[in-house]
């Protein structure tokens, strides 16, 4: 009996679900005939119009309804609008398949997986592991410099063509770390006739290059050899590089080293454990240790880079943080830019931190120590003339950096209508030659609240819930804006469920005068205020009802 051969398709299609036209929320699909391959699965960032809102997450109502068989997910690297999505989102997906990532993006992915207690854990691949396959799908990870270390560009190769997935990365000759791209892996990818490069473009509008991390150790130790009072740097919690070039320039002032915040202890303990982070003993001392030490032998590494409303950096500059007091003989250096979308937060942080009299150094001010983790131009352009693609999707920036690569792509000879330009949820179909539009897939932006460490099944959609299960409660505060003061009995507008509104006034005026304070001081930070007044309602009013409603705190400003 003869065998018969099985026809493949011809075809390839990509569709992006996050990641375009938006720098955040990356999650990508490559389809085969009945088979998908993810690649990324990263969260976005609300803003101050976001209400009640934490995160943003890609919509996934296409992988849920699919027929299709997910055979894997690859991730690239260890930034949260990479992997951050990764305990939201597989738990509602019906089907069970690999994760592959390098071994820190693993370990990062590793730890919120059983910070949520999700069973699932993420395989790690070496970049000198050979090429793995995944269904029909080849894999194969590249290094690439960028800010987080181990940070991988994937090379798919499929029946129908080789695709360059180049999420994040800048060409970095002199890392901090030591690890250099692999242009000989990259060269060697582009000799295979690369279908279509997807590439990062964030730096697409910014000429030359993307300067190396090397000269931020020295620029860190001259301003801080002077410094007074206590150093305090914030960077992205991921920026393991960054970390360690602090830790040494700590070492040679002898200044003790304490980490603040949850999210940079535990990027700390997970890159100590493998190896990429090394701290000699009697250098770092816990937070409860630091009142043994003067504050001129102090460098503290703290959370809270993105204006973030509960960071440990915020709770400092609000003079809320129970262990670390503010001086006017202190730095805060921003090692870090803000996340597009993030503007208004951070520039609040940096206003309440000058007012305490603290120095703040940041990327307005100076760029001496930050550098982006994205390539400019010339390394867009090299990265185009290392692959030789046929065709162009810019990937990770906003539209109109996306544009910027377009144009870019044309003085190199490429024509508009090879560079595509695309939405969420569009389709692209390719063929070995050739590609088109396909179907349009609707995405929305998913909300998600009280992101607080509690279990998973407690991360609900605001809008979906709440409103549903709880009713609604606004409540509506006078503020005296010099003084911080509440100026009179709140109003309270109820719907969804009935309650004596008079007791609950009397109530809530006492929680949140107490809520306020007493301090008299200009208020600066409305955000914060927002928080703390929908914080202190919404625990009043399970006390007294049992219920959880959506509480809209909003502020009169007198």
């Amino acid at each position: 009996m003869n065998s018969i051969t099985p026809i493949l398709p011809d075809t390839i299609s990509f569709i992006p679900l996050g990641g375009i036209g938006d720098v955040t929320k990356n999650m990508y699909l490559y389809e085969y005939g009945d088979e998908i391959l993810i690649v990324d699965c990263g969260l976005g960032f609300a803003d101050e119009t976001m209400i009640g809102v934490d995160l943003l997450l890609p919509d996934i109502t296409y992988l849920i309804q699919t027929k299709k068989k997910i055979v894997g997910m690859v991730l690239t690297h260890g930034h949260e609008d990479h992997i951050g999505a990764v305990p939201f989102i597989l738990p509602q997906i019906p089907q069970q398949f690999p994760i592959f990532a390098s071994p820190l993006t693993a370990a990062f992915t590793n730890a919120k997986l059983k910070e949520f207690e999700i069973g699932t854990r993420v395989q790690v691949v070496n970049f000198d592991d050979p090429n793995r396959s995944i269904g029909k799908f080849n894999i194969s990870f590249i290094r690439i410099t960028h800010s987080v270390p181990d940070t991988a560009n994937i090379l798919i190769t499929t029946p129908v063509g080789s695709f360059y997935h180049g999420s994040d990365f800048k060409f970095d000759l002199t890392p901090a770390d030591g690890n250099k791209t692999d242009f000989e892996a990259i060269a060697q990818a582009g000799a295979k006739n690369i279908l279509c490069l997807l590439s990062d473009c964030l730096g697409s509008d910014r000429p030359g290059n993307t300067p190396s991390e090397e000269g931020l150790s020295e620029n860190f130790e001259k301003e801080l050899k002077d410094v007074t009072g206590k150093c305090i740097i914030t960077t992205y919690s991921s920026n393991i590089s960054r970390l360690n070039q602090a830790i040494d320039v700590a070492s040679k002032l002898n200044r003790r080293i304490c980490f603040v915040g949850r999210s940079l202890i535990r990027a700390k303990e997970i890159a100590v454990q493998l190896g990429y982070m090394k701290i000699r003993d009697g250098l770092e001392v816990s937070i409860d240790q630091l009142k043994k030490y003067p504050d001129n032998q102090q460098l503290l590494l703290v959370a809270g880079s993105q204006g973030q409303e509960n960071s440990a950096l915020s709770r400092m500059a609000n003079g809320e943080h129970k262990d670390v007091a503010m001086s006017t003989d202190d730095v805060v250096i921003f090692s870090s830019d803000a996340i597009p979308g993030n503007e208004v937060l951070v520039n609040s942080l940096v206003d309440s931190l000058a007012r305490r009299g603290v120095r703040v150094i940041n990327s307005s001010s100076s760029s001496l120590f930050h550098v982006s983790g994205h390539g400019s131009m010339q390394e867009l352009l090299l990265m185009i003339s290392l692959t030789k693609p046929r065709f162009l999707i810019p990937i990770g920036g906003t539209y109109r950096h996306m544009v910027a690569y377009q144009n870019l792509s044309e003085k190199i000879g490429y024509k508009k209508e090879d560079v595509f330009l695309l939405d969420s949820g569009q389709e692209l179909i390719f063929s070995k030659n050739s590609v088109r539009r396909g179907k349009k897939i609707s995405t929305k932006n998913v909300y998600v609240d009280e992101v607080s460490g509690g279990e998973v099944d407690h991360y609900v959609l605001r809008d979906r819930q709440r409103l549903s299960e709880g009713g609604i409660v606004v409540v509506m505060v006078e503020v005296d804006a010099e003084t911080g003061e509440l100026i009179a009995a709140p109003d309270i507008l109820i719907r969804g469920f009935i309650v004596d509104d008079k007791k609950l006034i009397s109530k809530l005026y006492i929680d949140i005068k107490n809520a306020l304070g007493n301090k008299k001081v200009k208020v600066t930070n409305w955000a914060l205020l927002r928080k703390r007044i929908s914080d202190v309602s919404e625990k009043r009013i399970f006390r007294e009802f049992r219920r959880r409603p959506l509480v809209l705190p909003v502020i009169v400003e007198a």
